[in-house]
C-alpha cells in the first residue's frame, strides 16, 4: 500500500485533526466536521484512521543488537512519586557519553518515541524517554485512550517528574554529566520548560512546542535549537513574543521553519515530511555533539 502524505488530505481535514489531537475538539466533533470531506467511498472514520499513527515499521527495532535498552523507575518526590522510562545506550560505547532526555507527544511513551530514543542512542548518546502516563498505568497501547488519559494528568506534578528524570539522567555513571533534551509537540513545550528550570541544561531542542512565558525566558542558560513547521499556525503564533524575549535575555538560539505540517518529524503519520525530518534530525544531532561532547 502506498504511504499517504499530507498532500492526500484536504487542508481543512488536517486542521481538524490537529485540533482533535491537541484536545480542541472531541472525536465526535472531528467525525461530524470531517464528513463533508469524506468522498470517494472514504468515511470520516476512515480519514481519522488514515491520519493516525502506524507503528508497524520502526526505524530501529527494539531488539537491535547495537543497543542496550531497558525500562527503569526512579523516585520523583516532588512529582507523582516515581517516574518510569526507557533507557537506551550504545552497546559498544567506550568511555562516558553525553545524555539526552527524550520527551514524548501528548500520548505518553508510545512505540514511536521509543524508536526516537533508540535513534538518539545510535548517534552516540545515552537516551532516556520517560512516560508521563506512568502514574495512570502507563501508555495503554491505543492512541485515543492515551490522549484521553493525558488530559487527566496533574501537569504541575508531571512537569516535576520530567525535572526529576532529567536530574537523574545527568547523574548516571555511563554519562558524562552533560545534559540535553529533545521533545516533540507537548515534549517540545517540556523542552522549553526545562530550559527555564535547569541552569545546568546545556542544550534544548523543541520540535513544534509551545513557548514558555516571556517572564521565564531570562532564566534560560541552555542554548536552543528550535524546529517549527510553516503550516503550524498554532505554534508559530507564539514565536514573535518568544523571539523578542530570547533576544532581550541574550539567550543563544537557532530557529528553523520547515515547509510542512505540525508533526513533520513523526514518521508514523501522513504529516511526516522526509526531507524536513532528515534535515531537522541532522541539525539536532550535530547540535548535541557540539554542545554535549
Amino acid at each position: 500500500m502506498t504511504r499517504k502524505s499530507a498532500a492526500d488530505f484536504d487542508p481543512e481535514v488536517l486542521k481538524l485533526f490537529d485540533q482533535y489531537v491537541h484536545g480542541g475538539i472531541s472525536r465526535r466533533d472531528f467525525l461530524a466536521s470531517a464528513t463533508r470531506y469524506a468522498v470517494g467511498g472514504v468515511t470520516a472514520a476512515g480519514l481519522l484512521t488514515a491520519l493516525s499513527p502506524s507503528f508497524a515499521a520502526p526505524l530501529v527495532t527494539p531488539d537491535d543488537k547495537r543497543l542496550n535498552a531497558r525500562y527503569v523507575e526512579l523516585p520523583s518526590p516532588q512529582g507523582n512519586g516515581t517516574v518510569r522510562g526507557y533507557l537506551v545506550s550504545p552497546a559498544s560505547a567506550k568511555g562516558k557519553l553525553p545524555v539526552v532526555l527524550v520527551v514524548h507527544e501528548n500520548r505518553g511513551l508510545n512505540p514511536h518515541i521509543e524508536d526516537i530514543a533508540r535513534r538518539v542512542a545510535l548517534d552516540g548518546f545515552v537516551a532516556f524517554a520517560p512516560d508521563a502516563l506512568h502514574t495512570l498505568g502507563g501508555y495503554p497501547g491505543d492512541e485515543d485512550k492515551a490522549r484521553a488519559l493525558f488530559g487527566k494528568l496533574d501537569q504541575t506534578r508531571t512537569r516535576a517528574d520530567f525535572v526529576a528524570a532529567a536530574q537523574w539522567l545527568k547523574q548516571q555513571p555511563e554519562g558524562n554529566g552533560k545534559l540535553g533534551v529533545v521533545g516533540f509537540c507537548y515534549g517540545g513545550a517540556i523542552a522549553n520548560y526545562l530550559a527555564t528550570q535547569m541552569p545546568d541544561l546545556l542544550a534544548a531542542v523543541p520540535f513544534y512546542g509551545s513557548q514558555p512565558k516571556a517572564e521565564d525566558v531570562p532564566r534560560i542558560k541552555a542554548q536552543l535549537l528550535i524546529h517549527d513547521a510553516s503550516k503550524d499556525e498554532r505554534i508559530l503564533a507564539g514565536w514573535p513574543a518568544y523571539e523578542t524575549a530570547l533576544k532581550a535575555a541574550g539567550v543563544k538560539y537557532e530557529h528553523y521553519v520547515y515547509q510542512g505540517e505540525h508533526g513533520f518529524n513523526n514518521d508514523t503519520t501522513p504529516r511526516y515530511d522526509e526531507a524536513a525530518a532528515n534535515l531537522a534530525w541532522q541539525r539536532t544531532i550535530d547540535f548535541f555533539r557540539a554542545r554535549l561532547a
